[in-house]
């Protein structure tokens, strides 16, 4: 078993590095892919059902918000200020979001919930990103 989770965090820890080298790209890939999946139409979107039980959008928003802060956190120093800066400015995106899909995208909505699971997403994003990063 401990075989098994030494393994495991020696590919994690690879795989980590990886990213890390290519995170400025990807932060842009990753921008873009969102931005698109944000800005469909809604009768573009799979009906709920179910899904709307366990909020399961709230997830998909919160998720997106990780992997993008993360990401996005590698254009910047380390130092821990710069981390305020990168939360203001996914705030503003959030909400960036929700305003061209409540004026603009046909069947959307503005969803005060879905910027609250954004925050939550950039946050853990930071944490992540701080885990990762300012041990080494």
């Amino acid at each position: 078993m401990r075989l098994c989770i030494s393994l495991f965090k020696y590919v994690l820890c690879a795989m980590l590095n990886i990213l890390e080298k290519h995170a400025k790209f990807l932060a842009l890939l990753w921008l873009l892919f969102i931005s698109v999946l944000f800005f469909l139409p809604g009768s573009a979107l799979p009906k709920a059902g179910w899904l709307d039980a366990i909020y399961f959008d709230k997830w998909v928003h919160c998720g997106f918000f990780v992997l993008l802060i993360f990401l996005w956190r590698f254009y910047f120093p380390k130092e821990f200020r710069y981390n305020w800066w990168l939360l203001l400015l996914a705030l503003c995106y959030a909400f960036g979001v929700e305003v061209i899909q409540y004026y603009f995208i046909p069947n959307r909505s503005f969803d005060l919930f879905d910027v609250m699971a954004d925050m939550a997403g950039a946050f853990a994003g930071i944490w992540f990103w701080t885990r990762r990063c300012i041990k080494k």
